[in-house]
């Protein structure tokens, strides 16, 4: 019984190294932050975005400006106003507090907020462009994976052999994705 084990044990172990040997694969990696760090339209993506970023920040800063100003007034006024009066006052600043968190809602809340919205649409061309340039490169390369260095540090160990982010700028920088 036991030189049927060995004999069947050998059979299988051969066979599944010469499996093992037959299916070899490519795998790359890239690092997209890199990419998108030295991607000429991933930085002016990024610049738009920012500066519309920027604009909104801007308008917050200005309500909630008028905000405290407008508290700092009424803390100094409100012990010689009517209570009709104080009411009012502090209906207008209930007021104005919930037009800043609306707007800030509108332009950055999550999932539906403008900002989101206009990283799809800035960013979306780019994204479209590196995608086709990592396969192109992949191709040419045999690789049948390419993975994403940059981020939730999904690669734990990367050989710089098979680090083709250079190659992607370079095919995104030249203009050519195919």
């Amino acid at each position: 019984m036991k030189k049927y084990f060995f004999i069947f044990a050998a059979i299988l172990f051969s066979g599944s190294f010469g499996f093992a040997q037959t299916t070899q694969q490519k795998i790359g990696y890239v690092d997209s932050q890199v990419i998108l760090a030295q991607f000429p339209e991933a930085i002016k993506a990024q610049g738009d975005l920012d500066a519309l970023t920027g604009k909104w920040g801007a308008h917050i800063d200005t309500l909630t400006q008028q905000l405290q100003k407008d508290y700092a007034d009424y803390q100094k006024q409100a012990k010689t106003m009517p209570e009709d009066k104080q009411l009012a006052a502090q209906q207008k600043l209930l007021q104005q507090q919930q037009e800043i968190d609306n707007y800030k809602k509108e332009k950055f809340g999550q999932p539906n907020g403008q900002i989101y919205k206009k990283n799809e649409e800035i960013f979306g061309p780019v994204k479209e462009k590196v995608y086709k340039a990592i396969q192109s490169v992949a191709k040419e390369e045999g690789m049948q994976f390419v993975l994403d260095k940059a981020g939730d540090a999904i690669v734990l160990y990367a050989d710089t052999n098979y680090d083709i982010t250079y190659k992607v700028l370079d095919r995104l920088k030249r203009g050519s994705t195919k």
